[in-house]
């Protein structure tokens, strides 16, 4: 049995769609994340929507990367490539080694957030081959 958290109930799936929505446009990721595209992608990326976040991709076959963003209560989660924790002097973020965490405190700050959401662009996680 997995510990991963899976909403059984509608209304439990409505709550976390809401909460995302809302962090997000409180954030202005979602914003930054669409200029993102149309700036430096010129629209060729696109959104996946999930309950408790997105996950922004561009590329095809072997340059596909993306971005996911998951929202958890107020914390805006990146998920990372897989490795270990990162030091104090990498990110501002709290890191676990799979997330970046950025509390409502970090993620107030629009420039701060701006810079951090351009890096992930700048360093993305490649999506594995399925050929």
């Amino acid at each position: 049995m997995s510990d991963t958290f899976r909403p059984d109930d509608e209304s439990q799936r409505a709550e976390l769609r809401e909460n995302a929505r809302r962090v997000l446009q409180e954030s202005h990721a979602a914003a930054v994340l669409q200029e993102m595209n149309r700036s430096l992608l010129k629209g060729r990326g696109w959104f996946d929507e999930y309950d408790s976040g997105v996950i922004f991709k561009w590329g095809t076959g072997r340059t596909r990367r993306h971005i996911w963003v998951d929202i958890h209560g107020d914390d805006i989660r990146v998920r990372l490539r897989e490795h270990r924790p990162c030091s104090s002097d990498v990110t501002v973020a709290q890191c676990d080694g799979e997330y970046h965490s950025y509390g409502r405190q970090l993620w107030s700050s629009l420039d701060l957030l701006k810079r951090e959401l351009h890096d992930y662009y700048e360093h993305p996680v490649s999506e594995s081959s399925e050929d």
